[in-house]
Parts: C-alpha cells; structure tokens; sequence
C-alpha cells in the first residue's frame, strides 16, 4: 500500500511538472511571443499601449484558409503597422491581391494552422505540401490563375525588343523597368505602369488616341519619344501586353516551357500528349512519396524537378524522357514553371477569369501563332526549326522542316499525318485525341513547316494516288539490299522511319514515295538513290518505281 502511493505521489507531481512546462513553453519561450515583443520594442510609446502579443491569423472560408503566419510575418498581418526593410517586420510584395483575402498558404503553401518556424513552413516529416522555395515564390500564381495565350520565348523575346525599339518605355514603366527621363528631358513617366495590363486590360483604340497627342503636341515626350507604328509590330507589341500579369518570372518559365515541346508527350490542363505523366498537378508532388536516391542535396521537390531535367532515367528508372541538354538557367526557368502547375479545387466563384475562360471557355493557355504552336507540340521530336533530333537510345526523330521532304509531301499529306499519327510510334493522332489540335492550329503548323522549307512544295501531280506498277519481286530485292539496314527488313524502322505503318502507307501517294527514294532527304542519312555514288550507281525510275511496288504490299499485310 504505501508503495502504491508512492508511485501515485510521483507520478501525480511529475505529470504536474509536465504540464507547466507545456504551459510555459507555449506561453513564454514561443518563437512568435520573441518576434513580436521585438516588434513591440520598436514601436513608439504610443503605438506599443495598442500593441498586444497574440495569435493573429487571417481566415478565408471560401478557400478552407486559416493561416497563422502573420502572428511572425507581423508587417503583412491586416492593421499591422509595417517596418520597412526587415524580412519579418515588412509589408507584402506588391501583388495584384491583398494578401488578407486568400491568406498566406493559398500561394506560399506551408501548414497555415502551425505556429512553430519549421512547422509552419512545412519542413517536416511527412507535411505533404511544404512552403515554396523564395525564388520560386511566383509559382503560387499557379494555385488559382491559368495564364493565356502564352507564346514561345523567341516571340516573347521579340515582342519586347519591338516595345523597346519604338520607345514604350520612355514613359511607361513595365515590370520594374522603364519611365526615365532621357537627355534634355525629352522623355519621362507620363504613361500609366504596364506591369499588369495583361489583368486589367487597355483600350482597342489606344494607338488611335496615341496617334492624335502625338500629332497635336509640339513638345516634350508626345513630340520626341512617340512615332507612327505599322500594324504588324503594332500586333506583336499588344500581344506582349496580354501576357504581362504581375509575374514576369512565370510568363517567361512558361514561355520556355511553350518552346520545349513538351506538350508533345504531356497534358497540362488537358491539352497535349499522353507518352508521358500528366502535369497539371506536378506542383504539388509530395516530398515524401519521390524517391532521392539519385538526387543530390536537399530532399525538396524543387531539386528533385531540376535533376529529372538533368538526368530523367537516373532520377526514374526506365523512365522514356531523353536527356534534353538543358542549361542551368533552363533548368531552373522549367523548374519554375512545373512547381506553378498547382491548380486546386475550389468554388468556381473564387475562380479568376483567366482560369474561367481556360476550363469553361476551352481558350488556350498557348498563343495559337502558327511558330509556337509547332515549338510546344512538335520541338521536342523534331527540332526547334524541324532539323529533327537525335537522342541517345532513340530512333532518330525525322526532320520535318527539310527542304527536300517539303518539296515532295503535300499540305494534305502533313495533314493526315499529324492528325492520324503514327501507330506504334511516339507521334500521337493529334487531330483525332481528346485534348488534341484543333484544325486550324494544324494548319497553322503546316504554314510554319512551309516556312522553315523555305515555302518549298510539291508540283502539281496529275497521277492517281497509286500508280506504281514495278516488278514486285525486283522491288523487294533492291529493297532488302539497300532499304532494310535503316528501315528493318520488315519495315519497322531502325535508324530510319517505320515505312510499314499503316497511317503513312495511307497518306503517302507513290509520288510521294518514288520522289523520296529518287531525291533523298538532304543532311539526313536518306541518300538520293536517283543520283549515283562512290558506293553504288543510281537506281533507274523502274527500279524506284518497282521498291514503290514492293512497300504498296505492306497495306494488304498490316
């Protein structure tokens, strides 16, 4: 008995002694309790009577948001006084929001309710959505916003070099640029900042009204620093406006990610290719499910991103992605862009209007100009001006942008190819998937191939679709002999194209065929085999024709 109560004694006083230093701890030694009675001491007399150290959190129903930061971030909590130039003390970056109405894990992500510094920031074990690194801090937009009409980073590039050349930012200011007085005070900030036009709109008829102060000024930045602007530079510059929303860092991570083709085997947002993962979640992988074996330095999802870029099938094995060569910059750029890929669900009253007219109005979230088309759907296979590509492991890509291929395959033959694809081969029926091309964005991209061909095109052929008439057993001879060690003997390609798939022998007419044997694809490993060589003479139109013969057996076959 009195041993019980000793044990009863104890153990009574040391779960006492535990409780006060829970209560201690939580009262007194708090990180939050420092910070703000540090804040508190640098407030003047009078401020720091109506100061009182407490919780503070900013809660957001619609968006499920109860968020404790700003109890340490006290600049940015509502009614707060801001210190200027401390990291916790300061206001908010400007933003198009008021921090107070989405909360602070809505962009940063992190755990909101938490009140501990790792805690919160989510850099804990098993935290499934931790806080986005600073640098990628604009990748939050991605939680709500869907960006449009993105074009590649070349039209980007030279969109901004027209702005510039016509002198735009002698009196607007766009993403922290611009507005400066010039020599002799000719120019200066007289126009409105640019930096978010894209979200607010500007007038249709702004070059009209431009025109009239121009012409009605004698003086000063409407005389000097303002000219006449023919309308195709005009057009570029206004489409470089419609993507500027606040986040230049985005818009240009999305713009590379629009030059890369990857949308050639990825869907984002339900657009794109299915021979690799869906992305229009990859912002919120959760660290605790990605395997770091492979991958240096810190287990985040933000260095597990840029090392699949540097080395996908080390990062995944048996992954199917090449090795892109990226740089650096690159890396971190795409890194960016894949962390915003973070859209959630919510109301669709809270929705912005860009994502409204993405996922209600199906507008793209590409500009549908006829190059960045072709640099987001096709580049990656077949090479940014259609040079194709080579990567190690892989059959060579073909080279669709090749003078010598334009010069024999007709609009309707690019046509079917890229809406029925190829069976068997990584080239997807574009035209005929869910989340495909639309028609006149393949024929936006046939007008881009002209292009890189230098507008080359076949002759008009008077010939029926099939006319080849050859020996059959010449044609399977000459075949075996000089075809088959780069197509495969049965046709199922090697280092060249699959000529036994059922899409191409369809789309293909025997002039196109006979012209490509006879011409050869020039910088391509295809030799013109209707010009002689130090290896072998040239093959006789009856030869050609008879190899033509021979490939037409192939239909009946698959």
């Amino acid at each position: 008995m009195r041993l019980n109560k000793h044990l009863i004694l104890w153990s009574s006083l040391g779960s006492l002694a535990l409780l006060m230093w829970s209560a201690y701890e939580e009262n007194v030694l708090q990180d939050w309790r420092g910070i703000q009675t540090e804040y508190r001491r640098r407030l003047s007399a009078e401020q720091e009577a109506e100061f009182h150290v407490q919780l503070r959190q900013i809660v957001v129903p619609s968006l499920g948001v109860a968020d404790r930061c700003v109890s340490c971030h006290l600049g940015m909590a509502p009614g707060v006084e801001a210190i200027d130039g401390d990291r916790l003390f300061g206001a908010h970056a400007d933003i198009p929001h008021d921090p107070a109405e989405l909360g602070c894990t809505t962009c940063h992500g992190g755990q909101g309710r938490a009140t501990a510094g790792a805690d919160a920031h989510g850099d804990v074990d098993h935290w499934p959505e931790p806080m986005l690194p600073a640098r990628f801090s604009s990748a939050g937009c991605g939680t709500c916003h869907t960006h449009l009409a993105i074009p590649s980073i070349d039209q980007v590039d030279r969109e901004l070099a027209l702005l510039e050349r016509h002198d735009c930012l002698a009196c607007h200011r766009l993403d922290g640029r611009g507005g400066t007085f010039r020599p002799g005070r000719a120019a200066g900030m007289e126009g409105p900042d640019l930096s978010r036009v894209g979200l607010t709109g500007f007038s249709p008829d702004w070059y009209e009204g431009h025109s009239a102060e121009h012409r009605a000024a004698s003086e000063g930045p409407w005389r000097h620093s303002f000219a006449a602007i023919p309308e195709a530079p005009r057009r570029a510059i206004e489409t470089y406006l419609r993507t500027r929303v606040g986040a230049p860092d985005l818009v240009e991570a999305k713009a590379l990610f629009h030059s890369m083709g990857c949308r050639g085997c990825h869907s984002v947002g339900g657009v794109g290719g299915n021979d690799g993962p869906d992305l229009t979640a990859e912002g919120l992988l959760d660290p605790g499910r990605l395997d770091f074996t492979h991958v240096p330095g810190e287990h985040t999802v933000a260095n597990w991103l840029a090392e699949h870029f540097r080395s996908p099938a080390k990062v995944v094995p048996g992954s199917q992605m090449p090795v892109l060569g990226l740089g650096e910059e690159q890396i971190e750029t795409l890194t960016l862009y894949l962390l915003s890929l973070r859209r959630r669900t919510s109301s669709e009253a809270e929705w912005p209007l860009d994502r409204v007219r993405a996922e209600r109005l199906d507008q793209r979230e590409f500009s549908t100009d006829s190059q960045t088309l072709y640099r987001t759907f096709c580049a990656a296979c077949h090479g940014p001006n259609g040079e194709g590509m080579r990567y190690p492991g892989m059959a060579a890509f073909p080279a669709i942008g090749n003078p010598e291929f334009l010069a024999v395959a007709s609009d309707d033959f690019l046509r079917k190819n890229i809406q029925r694809g190829r069976p068997g081969r990584r080239m997807p029926a574009w035209g005929d998937k869910e989340g495909g091309l639309r028609s006149q964005e393949i024929e936006a991209i046939i007008g881009h191939l002209r292009t890189l061909g230098g507008d080359a095109g076949p002759a008009a052929d008077q010939r029926p679709a099939r006319w080849a008439d050859g020996d059959l057993d010449m044609g399977e001879s000459l075949f075996t002999r000089h075809c088959a060690g780069c197509h495969d003997k049965a046709g199922q390609g090697l280092e060249g194209p699959a000529l036994a798939n059922p899409n191409l022998l369809d789309s293909a007419t025997d002039t196109y065929l006979f012209e490509t044997i006879r011409r050869g694809r020039l910088g391509t490993s295809m030799p013109a085999f209707g010009r002689p060589s130090t290896l072998r003479p040239a093959l006789t139109d009856a030869e050609i024709e008879s190899i033509v013969t021979f490939l037409r057996t192939w239909e009946m076959r698959l």
